[in-house]
């Protein structure tokens, strides 16, 4: 069983920066992709960016430019550095972990960005 948490998420107002955390736990082979996506109110889940087990990133043009991801193999741990943030940015983000054909969600964790 694969669990995913996520933190980190909070009410900033604009331009302000946040750093979102997933741990995931479990039985996870080395070579996987985990990644961030986002759900606003009455909106679909979009990709915010992802990162595979070798590094390789991408970016939702949104974010681009403002955003990085990063993880740290040995913890299991994926990060979303977001700066700069607008209130478009308000959503539920929710951590993935892909695995084969297998994907795992976290519960989400809300950011709020006020103007």
């Amino acid at each position: 069983q694969v669990q995913l948490v996520e933190s980190g998420g909070g009410l900033v107002q604009a331009g302000a920066s946040l750093r979102l955390s997933c741990a995931a736990s479990g039985s996870i082979r080395s070579i996987n992709t985990m990644g961030w996506y986002r759900q606003a109110p009455g909106k679909e889940r979009d990709l915010v960016a992802t990162i595979s087990s070798l590094g390789s990133t991408n970016y939702a043009d949104s974010v681009k430019g403002r955003s990085t991801i990063s993880r740290d193999n040995a913890k299991n741990t994926v990060y979303l550095q977001m700066d700069n943030l607008q209130t478009v940015d308000t959503a539920v983000y929710y951590c993935k972990l892909r695995v084969r054909m297998t994907n795992y969600w976290g519960q989400g964790t809300q950011v709020t960005v006020s103007s």
